[in-house]
């Protein structure tokens, strides 16, 4: 059996574990999987299976690499490392802090484990009406032959949001919130293997990306021009 059917095993063995969410983000509002929640269960099936995770760091890129013990076939999964700037924090604590979340995302990209996405749970703003006023009504027409409409030539875009959403786990501290976008948008775009995986990708998470706009403007910049490359590697 190779790593890729055991790994296959192992995230469905954890989709039937019911686990609770223990952390929580009072600046976006929603729950989150912590470390914690689910790494005490995946060890245990990765036993159960004959796997091992080990995760590495190193200045440029963290790795998770998954070995299948009974063969040696491995899965290697990685991200970019990104800087966490907390407030009132010291160095060694800012650096605890980035490879907490770089675990947290290898595995969560490993395992497929899904959070739900909290602009979508947000209650919708409704415009306000507008105030009724009295117009004169129009005068008729002569009568038209109907015009026959033509099929819009852009058909609908499926988006996943579980696939794609962007989970910012950041304190309330503009600063950390940018830093943890960066390393959330770097890993999602490493793992986009079309040009139409970038673009659902960018419509699921806009309003993330209107936020970093509005915060860092020029970290925005820096990001829409990786898009752009990660778009044209496509072609």
């Amino acid at each position: 059996m190779s790593v890729h059917k055991k790994l296959m095993q192992a995230r469905v063995k954890l989709q039937s574990v019911d686990m609770k969410k223990s952390g929580l983000n009072k600046f976006a509002g929603y729950s989150y999987f912590e470390l914690g929640d689910f790494i005490p269960h995946v060890q245990t099936i990765f036993n159960d299976l004959g796997l091992c995770g080990v995760v590495t760091f190193n200045t440029e890129y963290a790795q998770l690499c998954i070995t299948d013990t009974d063969d040696g076939t491995v899965i290697v999964i990685t991200t970019p490392m990104a800087e966490a700037n907390l407030k009132g924090a010291h160095p060694i604590q800012n650096l605890g802090a980035v490879l907490s979340y770089q675990r947290r995302y290898l595995w969560m990209a490993a395992l497929e484990l899904v959070e739900g996405d909290a602009v979508d749970s947000a209650p919708p703003v409704e415009a306000p009406k507008p105030a009724a006023t009295q117009t004169p009504a129009p005068a008729a027409k002569p009568a038209q032959k109907p015009v026959k409409q033509r099929p819009d030539p852009i058909p609908p875009q499926h988006v996943e949001p579980d696939a794609w959403t962007i989970i910012i786990d950041a304190p309330d501290n503009p600063e950390a919130w940018v830093d943890m976008m960066v390393a959330a948008n770097a890993l999602k775009v490493s793992m986009a293997t079309s040009a139409e995986q970038l673009k659902e990708m960018f419509q699921v998470n806009k309003p993330l990306y209107d936020k970093l706009k509005t915060l860092n403007p020029s970290v925005y910049a820096d990001v829409i021009d990786n898009f752009t490359k990660a778009k044209r590697s496509f072609f």
